[in-house]
């Protein structure tokens, strides 16, 4: 089969763009058919260049649209326009200075009728693209300069169509991107100006020569290139759809093969199926007989609930009635009791009001007679005469809330209904306690702002102790009205601090210290405070 495989399949790089590609293709597996056709559409377009050099003059025609890259602009029906007669007449340097001459029409006045084809553009813009990178900045068009910093595929991607606009414009540009081309590939760059193009060269390595050289008869050289990718691109859609059919008929006969298998399965699934049904009919009828005779069964024993339920109702009939009689009774003997109740109330009331003012009357007597005889109100007992030595007694300091555990619900509640109680917090221990996933600084206002809600409503004097020990400096706090905050000292730790403060405290006075560090509350305990756990002051501030 021949190999259709075209020019727009390969991606060449720019430099090295037409290096070993056409050597490749040169003797690559094209047969004799293509190599001639190839031969002859070559020759076909050099007798069209030299034509189109006779008598480019002399016709008229409608200039294509080329998009990005165009041939130039539209030709005037009755000849050149006076512009470019100007240019013919000044010349190619007085047209067009500072050496850009607008070669908007090539050589001979050739010029293309249609875009270029796609991968001939593809392949001018990655060439330029390459070149520009390498180039100097004056040497550069100016609408490029601000590309020439990118890397080459960005550059021939976002610039590609100033890169397009440029080469169609400039021929200074054209001439500076060919030269190393005609270092690199130096053969067919002399085979493509003088009209020899070998016939096993790659048309759109050709095709790109073409337009940044501009020979004569340029524009036939496109144009067998572009007649080339057609025919590539037709000869790739019918092998695709020979692919296809081909595909289509293998589906086709798998489809009967298949089709016969599933018509043979689905008469032995039938088979299957009649046979299950004349089981299940079998079943059905032998159910409807076991159905109705458990319906007569269910007949005879509701016949039977019936009966026993009458004469459970009739028995029940009797026994309200029974017990009716049974609460009037009672009812009657109840009354009785509450009046022989009452009868007895007000004969014992009526004894005791005598009994009160009996003794209320030699209360009054004994009053009396110890003013008269001028009798004291207490005495001394007789072992307080004697005499002896009473050792020191050990000062007693009561501890608040003694009578309810350290779990009680109700604990802080009723310690903080003492008068002037002093409310010690051990702030870390309660913070990490509740809210130990939140930073330090949160946790510390999170808590403050409780306590300081707490002390509004109770007026208990609260005082929160954090550990500063490995502090380099006190730590800028709000605290609220009524809460005092403290840090201990470096070198000092928090339980130490709280100790120092429940000793402060005159004895007799209620200290809670809130901590749920065993040495702590052990210690305050010792000290005369009452320890409570953390998680009463959490659920106390949890329902502020």
């Amino acid at each position: 089969m021949r190999d259709r495989r075209g020019p727009h399949r390969q991606k060449p790089g720019p430099l090295g763009l037409w290096g070993a590609g056409a050597s490749r293709r040169a003797g690559g597996p094209r047969d004799r058919t293509g190599a001639a056709r190839g031969s002859s559409d070559h020759a076909s377009a050099l007798v069209r260049a030299r034509t189109a050099r006779e008598d480019t003059a002399h016709r008229r025609r409608k200039p294509g649209r080329s998009g990005i890259i165009d041939s130039g602009p539209e030709a005037t029906p009755g000849g050149e326009a006076p512009a470019r007669r100007a240019e013919h007449e000044r010349g190619p340097a007085e047209a067009c200075p500072a050496g850009r001459a607008d070669d908007s029409r090539a050589p001979g006045g050739e010029r293309l009728g249609r875009p270029l084809p796609e991968a001939v553009r593809q392949s001018v813009v990655e060439v330029a693209a390459d070149v520009i990178g390498g180039l100097p900045a004056d040497d550069v068009p100016a609408p490029l300069r601000p590309f020439a910093r990118f890397e080459r595929r960005k550059r021939a991607k976002l610039a590609g169509q100033h890169i397009a606009a440029a080469l169609e414009k400039d021929a200074a540009f054209r001439g500076r991107v060919v030269e190393p081309l005609r270092r690199s590939q130096a053969a067919l760059v002399e085979a493509v100006e003088g009209g020899d193009v070998p016939p096993a060269a790659d048309p759109v390595r050709v095709a790109a020569l073409a337009y940044l050289l501009r020979p004569a008869g340029w524009t036939g050289l496109v144009e067998s290139a572009r007649a080339e990718l057609e025919r590539s691109a037709s000869a790739s859609e019918e092998e695709a759809a020979e692919r296809r059919v081909a595909a289509l008929k293998e589906e086709l006969a798998a489809a009967r093969a298949g089709r016969s298998a599933d018509a043979d399965r689905l008469r032995a699934e039938l088979r299957d199926a009649k046979a299950e049904v004349a089981d299940l009919r079998r079943k059905l009828h032998d159910a409807r007989t076991r159905f109705r005779a458990a319906e007569e069964r269910a007949d005879a024993v509701a016949a039977e609930a019936e009966r026993k339920l009458a004469a459970a109702r009739e028995s029940t009939a009797a026994a309200e009635k029974e017990l009716r009689r049974l609460r009037a009774r009672a009812a009657q003997a109840e009354a009785a009791a509450e009046a022989a109740k009452r009868a007895a109330r007000e004969g014992r009331n009526v004894d005791d009001v005598r009994l009160r003012m009996l003794l209320d009357t030699l209360v009054d007597a004994a009053q009396g007679v110890r003013r008269e005889l001028a009798l004291p109100s207490t005495i001394d007992r007789p072992a307080d005469v004697v005499g002896g030595l009473e050792p020191d007694r050990q000062a007693h300091r009561a501890l608040p809330g003694r009578a309810l555990s350290d779990g009680d619900p109700q604990l802080l509640d009723r310690l903080l209904t003492l008068p002037r109680v002093h409310l010690v917090v051990d702030g870390y221990n309660v913070t990490k306690t509740g809210y130990g996933e939140l930073p330090l600084a949160d946790q510390r206002t999170r808590l403050l702002s409780g306590l300081g809600g707490l002390a509004a409503q109770t007026r208990a004097e609260v005082t929160c102790v954090f550990d500063g020990a490995e502090l380099d400096a006190p730590v800028a706090i709000a605290a609220p009205r009524g809460v005092r905050v403290l840090f201990s000292r470096p070198g000092q730790t928090a339980d130490e601090l709280i100790g120092d403060l429940v000793r402060a405290e005159p004895p007799g006075r209620a200290v809670v210290v809130v901590s749920s560090d065993r040495e702590v509350a052990d210690a305050a305990r010792r000290a005369g405070s009452r320890p409570c756990p953390s998680t009463l002051l959490l659920r106390r501030l949890g329902r502020s």
